[in-house]
């Protein structure tokens, strides 16, 4: 009967959500909001804001299906089977409005900043599950960054690939590891057929290349799949048996501590680790600029561009724009909205 019991609560965690999920934030738009007529892709996004701010916004506007917040809760704001406007300006694989074929997963943070271990594991819990639901392989778990292109502008005379750096941090090896993803998207397939050409070209590494800005802060394995996957859940439990050890040696391969071969003190004392310093927040004034050694290198006007001063790192993280008593960085700075009197900051 044990048995018995126990398969059927297996039956029940594979047919039912594992997830604690919150309507709080339900957005009032959701009703008006079409269903969707395929899913072939999972997007990624970072809110670049504060969790309150941020379900305010997409709650009002209806722009993801869910946000999942620094301490896990996960938010419902539109149905996931409706189309949720959460890509913006985008393409993937000659198909333009990813909204029409993709879920969209706000995550509280920021492109450029480690997320803590509990947020991670909701993520991670949640885009498996969906997963699940609609057969989506991993590496059609995108960011934000993928699928979002820029129309020509003064910088760039065509359509191009990097209009945003949102979620850039979940294309990383390390992070897509914590989230239990073992593929990510090779190339840009839109770049290779020339339907775009590549407009912020360090994004494009951390796309399809070997940066990763986030090796130190996941150095430790990927956390345990919960759920009956087959991995470390109830199923894997069952398969080895309930009164039977896992499989292999507990104490294989170690030293055998005894009276002839007593403990080396010097090598159970483990050497200090170098505390990792918390990452340094934006300046947010000019004396704060200087003080960081930023050098002011000139102010935009008709004849001088953003990128004639910045060159190539004019929307990079480290460049920063000034304008009336506000500083902000290049790596979120929209073009259309760059206006003649901001000064440029580098180092």
């Amino acid at each position: 009967m044990r048995v018995f019991a126990l398969l059927f609560l297996v039956f029940l965690a594979g047919g039912a959500s594992a997830l604690d999920m919150s309507n709080r934030y339900r957005s009032p738009r959701n009703a008006e909001r079409r269903v969707r007529g395929a899913t072939e892709l999972i997007v990624l996004h970072t809110t670049e804001a504060p969790a309150r701010s941020s379900l305010n916004k997409l709650c009002e506007r209806g722009e993801a299906h869910y946000c999942v917040t620094e301490d896990g809760t996960v938010y419902r704001i539109v149905d996931r089977d409706r189309v949720a406007f959460h890509a913006g300006r985008s393409m993937w694989n000659g198909k333009e409005d990813v909204d029409e074929f993709s879920i969209g997963i706000e995550c509280v943070g920021y492109h450029d900043k480690a997320m803590g271990i509990v947020q991670i594991r909701a993520i991670r819990d949640l885009v498996k599950e969906l997963q699940r639901m609609y057969r989506i392989p991993d590496e059609r778990v995108v960011c934000h960054s993928h699928v979002a292109y820029g129309a020509p502008n003064r910088w760039q005379k065509k359509n191009h690939r990097g209009r945003k750096r949102c979620g850039m941090l979940f294309a990383m090896p390390s992070v897509r590891a914590q989230l239990n993803l073992a593929r990510r998207p090779a190339s840009d397939a839109d770049v290779r057929a020339k339907r775009l050409v590549v407009g912020d070209d360090y994004l494009r590494r951390v796309l399809y290349g070997s940066v990763d800005t986030m090796k130190a802060a996941y150095a430790t394995p990927a956390p345990e799949t919960k759920g009956a996957d087959g991995g470390n859940g109830l199923l894997a439990w069952l398969r080895r048996g309930a009164n039977k050890p896992a499989a292999g040696k507990p104490d294989a391969g170690k030293v055998q501590i005894t009276a002839k071969n007593p403990p080396d003190k010097k090598k159970l004392v483990p050497a200090p680790v170098a505390p990792v310093p918390p990452p340094q927040a934006p300046p947010k004034s000019i004396a704060e600029l200087k003080s960081r050694g930023y050098t002011f290198k000139g102010s935009v006007t008709k004849g001088v561009t953003a990128s004639k001063l910045a060159g190539g790192r004019w929307n990079s993280k480290d460049t920063y724009y000034t304008i009336r008593n506000k500083v902000i960085p290049g790596s979120e700075i929209d073009p259309a909205h760059i206006e003649n009197g901001m000064g440029v900051w580098m180092k």
